[in-house]
């Protein structure tokens, strides 16, 4: 996630591409597929090469272990995988659509999937694969970004979650029980201030003072899990509604004139998020699943624990899921093996031979209940905010969330580091994310 949480493709070049897309309106695909009823099996509907584009960096390792495992089982219609660079594939996606040099299918990330759908230049699948069981308990976050106007374009090609990582042994030097971590924001709280008492260079929390994409993968969900709502979902929307966003500001505003986090914290664009946490210096801290295995290799002694972040009230949580769908572009000509393709990944089978296997994230929530997890219970801490975990779904993601100089980082920093009244600060943003969203 750390990788997809700054580098963004810019709001400009983005609407580009999604203005070249719309440029190919036409029927569902020219595909041979086309009008064919789908095996919806797991293996080939046709025989010959299946090309597919996924952007690179995140879960390589993983992705690659699904194509070949996908290969091994279909030697006849073999997937040939090309990584895009990450910050190329949404321009390279609405360039090819528009010229009809497209993919059979391909990885999209979750974040711009509203665009293309909005723009019909996905194949719509409904017809197809919403019967399947598997999609009851597919990733809830996918599912949301993968569907418009009540049809489905895609399932999910793998995830990343946030959740609360604390570190046992500071817990345990400040006094707090180190297997009963924080169900409420006032716990969490006051569990920060015990920990910070340790003094040195020990803080109770970490908050990423000038990472937008850090902060909706971290604080988003203490809002969410307060009640809030965030983005402007499209023109007339409002955003940044319920009690929870002012009550979660206040709470982050504390947490820094407090002293609760380190003072570098302020200048965190998103370039050392991710190795925090291993420093064994943050007693607690959003973050992703991917620091499981970082913050062992960082600090292989230190022991800690996951847990869902939590919201106002006891027993609330959230989280951010990201990561990316399986979905087909306009002009595939293999739209049934695309299908099998996703039947593919959502199998039983896959989801603990290969995602779990690998200690990556199952993709549904009923294969968290596996060997290979149990063997890991990080892994199967981490992977139960798969059944909270949320995406803001809105076609302006960039533009009023993750951009660098967009309303909601500008917001954070105004609750984080001023004293500016809290409902003139989301006043202000408000504004600005409703004006970004009446433009789309």
């Amino acid at each position: 996630m750390r990788s997809r949480l700054r580098l963004s493709v810019p709001a400009v070049a983005a609407a580009a591409a999604v203005g070249i897309a719309g440029c190919s309106q036409g029927a569902e695909s020219t595909d041979t597929d086309a009008g064919k009823a789908p095996a919806a099996t797991t293996s080939c509907a046709s025989k010959g090469e299946i090309t597919m584009w996924e952007r690179s960096g995140g879960n390589k390792d993983m992705v690659d272990q699904l194509v070949e495992a996908w290969n091994a089982k279909n030697p006849d219609c073999k997937i040939k995988l090309t990584y895009i660079p990450h910050t190329e594939m949404v321009g390279k996606i609405a360039q090819g659509i528009a010229s009809g040099q497209v993919p059979d299918l391909m990885g999209m990330d979750l974040i711009y999937a509203p665009q293309f759908e909005k723009a019909q230049q996905l194949v719509d699948l409904t017809d197809r694969i919403s019967g399947w069981s598997e999609l009851a308990t597919a990733s809830k976050g996918h599912m949301t970004v993968a569907t418009f106007n009540k049809r489905l374009y895609g399932v999910p090609l793998y995830a990343d979650v946030s959740a609360l990582f604390y570190n046992k042994d500071l817990f345990a030097r400040a006094g707090l029980d180190p297997d009963k971590p924080p169900t409420s924001l006032a716990e969490l709280r006051a569990y920060a201030d015990k920990i910070t008492a340790l003094g040195g260079d020990v803080k109770g929390y970490y908050l990423p003072g000038n990472c937008a994409g850090c902060n909706i993968f971290t604080v988003g969900p203490l809002m969410w899990a307060s009640g809030a709502k965030i983005e402007a979902e499209g023109p007339g929307d409002e955003p940044l509604t319920g009690d929870g966003v002012k009550q979660v500001l206040q709470f982050t505003r504390d947490m820094v004139k407090a002293g609760n986090v380190h003072d570098g914290d302020r200048t965190e664009n998103g370039e050392t998020f991710h190795l925090q946490f291993g420093t064994g210096k943050v007693g607690m801290m959003g973050t992703g699943n991917f620091n499981i295995t970082l913050a062992r290799q960082q600090n292989a002694s230190m022991k800690f624990g996951v847990a869902l972040l939590p919201g106002m009230t006891a027993g609330s949580s959230a989280s951010f899921i990201g990561g990316d769908l399986v979905v087909v572009p306009k002009g595939s000509k293999r739209v049934n093996d695309a299908v099998n393709v996703m039947k593919f990944l959502l199998s039983d089978e896959v989801q603990v031979e290969v995602y779990a296997k690998a200690l990556n994230l199952t993709t549904r929530a009923d294969m968290v209940d596996n060997r290979y997890f149990k063997a890991e219970p990080l892994v199967q801490d981490v992977a139960k905010a798969l059944t909270v975990g949320r995406m803001p779904y809105t076609l302006t993601f960039f533009e009023q969330i993750n951009s660098p100089q967009g309303p909601w980082l500008k917001m954070m920093q105004r609750a984080y580091y001023t004293d500016d009244n809290l409902d003139t600060v989301i006043a202000d943003a408000k504004k600005a994310m409703k004006s970004i969203a009446d433009k789309s």
